[in-house]
């Protein structure tokens, strides 16, 4: 599939989003860290901000942006109607949650009620934005087990990362919790290397014989190409990245999101003050360009089942 760069950053900022409101209502209902209620105030908004970016972003490549509502009237069928129902019901929970931390008229029952429904529904995106692409039986490099995982997992990491500079600026970011955000993130590149490995070994459900119902002849091969030049279907549909590139790309990936946070979190572990938000900081920048790249070959390793009209394997 071609990468799409607005589907690229809706993907990893409302991924982002939901991961650090996903830590910060989890803290809140556990009291696992003592966070300052200014500090988790401003990180609820940057939560907020990053989804809203995140969501308007994924409009950009409609041809008509200002029909998209319509798609949320068909959530009794679509995953893309039910992820923006979702969406847009976090919103006011979220709210409620970020005025609790610093608004004493919002009772603790309340603040309690709006944490875990933020906690549920966004995790609850998350999932259907995994399911989108999950459900697709005509991409089967999208239709696994795997995908709704790494989808969850690579929210949480990020929020992670996130969650590190709300601990930091609280004075809380303890070498403990700081590994626990590394094992997070190991355990979430660990997904997203199972699902690598299984795209690679997995073996085509569809082949050119089965496409045109002429396999049972014998092995189906085109001739010559339909047309002279591409058209829109393979542009979209059969965008494809030598296996080279990918190779280099998915270290890069793992280099960027995996290997130097976690040299960045381990230093910060044993610093303080000014330079330990610096090493958060660089850690979050790290991980975040790594997962745009795993974001950018999610979409780059895909084929569309109809590239086998035009002899092209899957």
């Amino acid at each position: 599939m071609d990468p799409a760069y607005s589907v690229i950053l809706f993907t990893s900022s409302s991924g982002a989003g939901y991961g650090l409101l996903i830590w910060l209502a989890f803290t809140r209902l556990s009291g696992a860290w003592a966070l300052s209620p200014m500090v988790a105030v401003i990180g609820c908004l940057v939560a907020l901000a990053l989804i809203t970016t995140g969501l308007l972003s994924s409009t950009f490549h409609l041809g008509h942006p200002e029909r998209a509502w319509r798609a949320m009237s068909q959530w009794r069928t679509s995953w893309l109607s039910r992820e923006g129902v979702f969406a847009i019901l976090t919103y006011p929970a979220a709210l409620v949650f970020t005025a609790g931390w610093i608004w004493d008229a919002v009772p603790p029952i309340a603040m309690t009620l709006a944490a875990s429904a933020t906690l549920i529904l966004s995790l609850v995106t998350v999932i259907s934005t995994g399911m989108i692409y999950a459900c697709l039986k005509t991409i089967p490099r999208w239709h696994n087990r795997w995908v709704v995982p790494v989808y969850l997992a690579m929210a949480i990491a990020s929020g992670g990362l996130l969650f590190t500079l709300v601990l930091a600026a609280s004075s809380a970011a303890r070498q403990q919790t700081l590994i626990l955000v590394m094992v997070v993130l190991l355990i979430s590149w660990m997904t997203k290397w199972a699902y690598w490995r299984f795209i690679d070994r997995q073996e085509p459900a569809s082949t050119t014989g089965t496409a045109t119902g002429l396999g049972h002849l014998g092995t189906v091969s085109q001739l010559e190409a339909p047309h002279t030049s591409e058209n829109y279907l393979l542009k979209e549909m059969g965008f494809s990245i030598a296996r080279k590139h990918a190779t280099k790309l998915r270290r890069m990936a793992l280099n960027l999101g995996l290997l130097l946070p976690g040299i960045m979190l381990v230093l910060a572990g044993m610093s303080n003050g000014f330079a330990q938000l610096v090493l958060l900081s660089a850690a979050l920048v790290l991980g975040l360009a790594g997962i745009v790249v795993e974001r950018w070959l999610f979409f780059a390793e895909a084929r569309h089942a109809v590239t086998l009209f035009y002899g092209r394997s899957l």
